[in-house]
Protein backbone atom coordinates (compact mmCIF):
# COMPACT_ATOMS: atom_id res chain seq x y z
CA UNK A 1 0.00 0.00 0.00
CA UNK A 2 1.35 3.49 -0.96
CA UNK A 3 1.97 6.41 1.79
CA UNK A 4 -0.91 9.15 0.62
CA UNK A 5 -1.14 12.53 1.59
CA UNK A 6 -3.90 14.78 1.33
CA UNK A 7 -3.98 19.01 0.14
CA UNK A 8 -6.49 20.86 0.80
CA UNK A 9 -7.16 23.42 -2.63
CA UNK A 10 -9.27 26.70 -2.12
CA UNK A 11 -11.35 27.35 -4.80
CA UNK A 12 -12.51 30.65 -6.33
CA UNK A 13 -15.59 28.80 -7.92
CA UNK A 14 -17.61 25.35 -7.14
CA UNK A 15 -17.76 24.90 -10.74
CA UNK A 16 -14.13 23.73 -11.05
CA UNK A 17 -13.97 21.27 -8.40
CA UNK A 18 -14.24 18.37 -10.70
CA UNK A 19 -11.75 19.14 -12.76
CA UNK A 20 -9.06 18.69 -10.11
CA UNK A 21 -9.82 14.95 -10.07
CA UNK A 22 -7.10 14.74 -12.50
CA UNK A 23 -4.42 15.52 -10.01
CA UNK A 24 -5.48 12.72 -7.30
CA UNK A 25 -8.59 11.24 -5.04
CA UNK A 26 -11.42 13.84 -4.48
CA UNK A 27 -12.53 13.12 -0.52
CA UNK A 28 -14.64 16.43 0.39
CA UNK A 29 -16.21 19.45 -1.59
CA UNK A 30 -17.01 22.06 0.47
CA UNK A 31 -19.78 24.12 -0.55
CA UNK A 32 -20.18 26.69 1.92
CA UNK A 33 -16.40 27.49 2.62
CA UNK A 34 -15.46 26.48 -1.37
CA UNK A 35 -12.24 24.29 -0.65
CA UNK A 36 -11.51 20.85 -2.12
CA UNK A 37 -9.69 18.08 0.02
CA UNK A 38 -7.21 15.84 -2.24
CA UNK A 39 -5.54 12.79 -1.72
CA UNK A 40 -2.24 11.98 -3.92
CA UNK A 41 0.31 9.46 -3.27
CA UNK A 42 3.20 11.24 -1.45
CA UNK A 43 6.09 10.89 -3.46
CA UNK A 44 4.24 12.77 -5.74
CA UNK A 45 2.78 15.46 -4.14
CA UNK A 46 5.13 18.07 -4.71
CA UNK A 47 4.79 17.76 -8.22
CA UNK A 48 0.63 17.88 -7.51
CA UNK A 49 0.80 20.45 -5.33
CA UNK A 50 3.22 22.63 -7.99
CA UNK A 51 0.68 22.08 -10.44
CA UNK A 52 -2.44 22.88 -9.14
CA UNK A 53 -1.30 26.46 -7.82
CA UNK A 54 -1.07 27.58 -11.29
CA UNK A 55 -4.33 27.02 -11.94
CA UNK A 56 -6.18 30.19 -12.35
CA UNK A 57 -9.28 28.80 -10.33
CA UNK A 58 -6.99 28.06 -7.29
CA UNK A 59 -6.25 30.61 -4.48
CA UNK A 60 -4.08 28.52 -1.98
CA UNK A 61 -2.98 25.12 -1.46
CA UNK A 62 -1.98 23.15 1.98
CA UNK A 63 -0.56 19.96 2.41
CA UNK A 64 -2.02 18.05 5.43
CA UNK A 65 0.12 17.59 8.49
CA UNK A 66 -1.61 14.29 9.29
CA UNK A 67 1.13 11.79 8.26
CA UNK A 68 4.09 13.49 9.83
CA UNK A 69 1.73 13.65 13.69
CA UNK A 70 2.10 10.83 16.39
CA UNK A 71 -1.50 9.07 16.48
CA UNK A 72 -0.53 6.06 19.11
CA UNK A 73 -1.25 8.14 22.17
CA UNK A 74 -0.43 7.09 25.84
CA UNK A 75 -3.00 5.79 28.47
CA UNK A 76 -1.91 8.31 31.70
CA UNK A 77 -2.41 6.81 34.79
CA UNK A 78 -5.75 6.38 36.49
CA UNK A 79 -6.65 7.56 39.50
CA UNK A 80 -6.29 6.18 42.53
CA UNK A 81 -9.41 6.89 43.68
CA UNK A 82 -11.37 6.65 40.66
CA UNK A 83 -9.58 3.20 40.84
CA UNK A 84 -11.42 2.54 44.06
CA UNK A 85 -14.53 3.65 42.98
CA UNK A 86 -14.88 1.24 40.15
CA UNK A 87 -13.97 -1.74 42.21
CA UNK A 88 -16.44 -1.14 44.58
CA UNK A 89 -19.14 -2.10 42.34
CA UNK A 90 -17.77 -5.42 41.44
Amino acid sequence: MKDRQGLIVYINQLKHAKSLRKYGNVHYISRKLKYVVLYCNRDEIDLAKTKIQRLPFVKDVVESYRPFLKTEFENSKPDKAKEYDYKIGL
